[in-house]
């Protein structure tokens, strides 16, 4: 009978990613966010948003920077809002937005601790 070779066996230890397992309403949460963002367009507009300066955009200032239509930029910009990524503002003819801070918590609570462990 032939045995696994685990991450034990090869002497690497195992630490929690995290303090505390997550709820089912957070984990909910996370997974709906995780599902917005597991899309390369999406991911890609979410984080042109972010690095926007002041952290927001116009759609007239990220379209240009995608290889999509306008109407499918727009579907994907509902996805992340709907997942609670995006608020958004009509200013004239423009939709602007931003990202909301807290879905970054979100993302940064279970991505984070990971993180923290494999650069010690």
């Amino acid at each position: 009978m032939s045995k696994s070779l685990g991450i034990e066996t090869l002497g690497i230890r195992c630490s929690p990613l995290v303090r505390e397992p997550l709820t089912s309403e957070q984990s909910a949460q996370a997974a709906s966010v995780f599902k917005a963002l597991a899309d390369p367009v999406r991911l890609q507009l979410f984080s042109l948003i972010a690095s926007h300066d002041g952290g927001q955009a116009c759609v007239c200032d990220i379209l240009p920077a995608v290889d999509v239509s306008q109407p499918t930029v727009s579907h994907h910009l509902k996805v992340l809002r709907t997942a609670g990524l995006l608020e958004s503002e009509r200013r004239g003819s423009w939709v602007h937005y931003r990202v909301v801070p807290a879905a970054l918590n979100i993302v940064a609570g279970v991505v984070v601790p990971l993180t923290r462990e494999a650069s010690v």
